[in-house]
């Protein structure tokens, strides 16, 4: 035990080691992006804050509508805009927030860019956009209107490249001087190209320039000055780093190891409460006119957060999220915003912890199943308790706020597994190897797979069992035979009892023999089956489908046509090993097996293919149509047997026109049952019984006891 409690310590060791270096590499990156998906798929939901905030959306139905109605072209003139502002400021919006940069001065004349400006001008609090570049092709330097456009004051920020950008693309005068902050609209995806992370701010030129989402956060803690005129705020929020956290506005604002803050999304695209950007200015321009607005539920715009953006394909602003390939790329900024109101941060779990917990995981995984897995079931109990357990306390990390990585401790644990598994073939499977390999030839791999977890089973002896018997056999297959020669003949032989053999298997059945073209098979042992007569009789109807469906193949290499007669009967037996001491068989003996063998021979008086007792038919619990063929008293044996035939449910009507006749005939009505028996000319049971009939019909005088006495087998 001590040797084994060793081995599986080294196992898991040094699964979590390999797990933890491509982990620190970044090769699963992309498939823990793949479990991301699936977490905030599954947690998704409204917070508190997502009523609290708004989106217009300048959509193709907005396109189209200034086209048709308005003859407008893009981009359109800056004036259209303006009608937006002025709604979510009559309708008092806290602050409106522009996911568009006005960079160029408008083809329309500076009269439309001041038509636009006054309106931002008109709001009660205006976040403008502006980019930041990775690389030096635009502006280096900030200019003068745009410097007292910034929110935030914050120190001790991280050095190196992560957060600093060289060059900015600005908006124009107008519009940067009436903005009260202006905030940066760029944000990185991980690297499969999905966004589900965002920066709070970037450094430009000393300064921390805030995201869109960040910076509409910020304005909450302004005092609006009122009246006219732009909202100037000076950096009213002060922050500063600490570890791996902001520390600004009274909130402790977490960072991952990208200087990045995981978004906790709310829903699919639209969970926020959106509008048509033609829908607003409709409404605002019937309000100028003293009309009815065509938005009811305006009045929920009151100390809402209003983002503007775009989401017409056309326009490029379209990006993808955990929880849709196509997002207006203005949500994510409204993400941000939603968690910074809320406060219910996701957080990195540290890595220290990724790490002790990997190699815990790994050492318990690979110790259980070394120490403890003395056989098959015992392993695949160990990998079902331990392989998904990653994901588990992966999952159950979200609602707790912590990010927790699974790919890294998922991996760790099925090398551990995969690890330990091969130790234990190696030492303790070596032996079940050699008996699969000795027996293999000669027994059912379900008796192989008792044997191997009893050897003590390796001796003579049985027990007595209720099992159902399956028995059939190739019709005329003697004259088959003798016109093939013995290639042909084995060819076709393998062929059939190949398909045969595998239905049998598949139905869960165990292949006790080949008898020639005879295959004997039962069921309910070595394993217990509640439903074996169900099992069996489903296998002999695939049988015969089999047959039919590859007649044609079949036929080819007989020179006639094929068909099976089958058996059945449920019964007690003695199941066991049979044999000598020296060479023995698992094998069945009984009478419930001769009487099988006789219902398989039985079928050549009705005409039948398949021909199952009474005790198997009672078995099935109704579960198969078919009809009762009536009693026979087979060779051997004195009592008889009432039998059945199942058929297909869409021989349903005949049975119960056969049926009905051999009511008749089993109540002596002679003359009505040959009438019916008649009217089933192609069935060569109704022939059998009409023909029965008819002699009594000719010869009053003689008489029947309903049961058929077959002389041959």
């Amino acid at each position: 035990m001590k040797k084994k409690l060793l081995d599986g310590i080294l196992i898991g060791a040094a699964s979590a080691l390999a797990a933890l270096i491509i982990w620190h590499a970044g090769i699963l990156d992309r498939l823990e992006y793949a479990t991301w998906n699936w977490r905030v798929q599954f947690f998704a939901k409204p917070g508190p804050a997502t009523g609290a905030i708004k989106l217009i959306l300048l959509d193709q139905q907005s396109l189209d509508w200034g086209k048709k109605q308005n003859s407008l072209t893009w981009p359109w003139p800056r004036e259209v805009y303006a009608p937006i502002i002025d709604f979510c400021t009559r309708h008092g919006a806290k602050a409106v927030i522009f996911d568009v940069l006005y960079s160029e001065p408008s083809v329309y004349g500076i009269a439309d860019d001041r038509e636009l400006a006054d309106a931002i001008s008109r709001a009660p609090l205006f976040v403008g956009s502006l980019c930041l570049h990775r690389d030096a092709n635009f502006s280096t330097a900030w200019p003068a209107q745009v410097t007292d456009r910034l929110l935030f004051n914050i120190a001790n920020f991280p050095s190196g490249d992560k957060l600093a950008r060289l060059s900015a693309t600005f908006p124009i005068d107008e519009v940067a001087s009436s903005a009260t902050v202006l905030a940066n609209v760029i944000e990185d995806p991980d690297i499969d190209g999905v966004f589900r992370r965002a920066n709070l701010f970037r450094i430009f030129n000393g300064k921390a320039v805030p995201s869109l989402g960040f910076a509409a956060f910020g304005t909450q803690y302004a005092n609006n000055p009122g009246g006219t005129g732009p909202k100037l705020l000076p950096q009213v929020c002060s922050g500063r780093f600490e570890a791996d956290c902001l520390q600004i506005c009274g909130k402790s604002i977490p960072f991952d190891r990208e200087g990045k803050m995981i978004l906790r999304f709310r829903g699919p695209s639209g969970v926020f409460q959106s509008y048509s950007a033609a829908a607003v200015i409709e409404s605002e321009i019937l309000a100028r006119a003293g009309g009815v607005e065509t938005i009811k539920d305006s009045g929920s715009f009151k100390d809402a957060y209003v983002f503007f953006g775009f989401s017409a394909p056309g326009l490029v602003d379209l990006r993808p999220t955990p929880l849709s390939s196509v997002c207006p790329g203005v949500e994510i900024h409204a993400v941000l915003l939603d968690n910074l109101l809320t406060g219910d941060f996701l957080r990195d779990v540290p890595s220290m912890a990724v790490v002790l917990s990997t190699l815990m995981l790994a050492v318990l995984a690979a110790v259980s199943v070394v120490s403890f897995a003395k056989r098959v079931r015992h392993s695949v109990f160990g990998i079902a308790l331990f392989a998904p357990l990653p994901a588990v306390i992966g999952f159950a990390a979200y609602p707790l706020g912590l990010w927790w990585p699974i790919i890294v401790q998922e991996n760790a644990v099925l090398v551990a597994l995969t690890g330990a598994v091969v130790l234990n073939y190696a030492t303790e499977g070596r032996k079940k190897a050699f008996i699969k390999k000795a027996f293999s030839r000669y027994l059912s791999p379900a008796v192989i797979e008792r044997i191997v977890e009893d050897p003590s089973q390796l001796k003579l002896g049985g027990q007595r069992k209720d099992l159902s018997i399956f028995f059939s056999d190739i019709e005329g297959f003697s004259t088959i035979s003798e016109k093939l020669d013995p290639e042909s003949l084995t060819r076709l032989l393998n062929l059939v009892l190949s398909d045969m053999t595998d239905i049998i298997l598949d139905e869960g059945g165990t292949l006790d023999k080949y008898e020639g073209d005879a295959i004997l098979a039962f069921w309910n042992a070595p394993l217990d089956q509640p439903d074996h007569a169900e099992r069996a009789c489903r296998a002999a109807l695939k049988c015969q489908q089999k047959i039919r469906e590859k007649q044609e193949e079949y036929s080819k290499l007989a020179g006639a046509t094929l068909r099976m007669r089958i058996g059945i009967n449920t019964g007690a037996v003695v199941v066991g090993n049979m044999g000598s001491v020296k060479r023995f068989d698992y094998t069945v003996l009984g009478d419930a097996v001769n009487l099988a063998s006789r219902l398989e021979g039985a079928n050549k008086f009705f005409g039948t293919r398949i021909m199952v007792s009474n005790q198997t038919w009672k078995e099935t619990s109704g579960k198969f149509q078919g009809r009762r063929l009536g009693f026979i008293r087979v060779v051997g044996r004195g009592n008889p047997v009432e039998v059945f035939e199942p058929t297909g449910p869409e021989r349903d009507a005949y049975n119960k026109r056969f049926d009905q006749a051999l009511a008749c005939c089993l109540g002596g009505k002679w003359r009505q049952a040959l009438d019916l028996f008649e009217n089933l000319p192609d069935d060569p049971a109704a022939r059998v019984y009409a023909d029965h009939c008819r002699q009594i019909v000719e010869n009053p005088g003689r008489d029947w006891d309903g049961i058929w006495n077959l002389d041959s087998k």
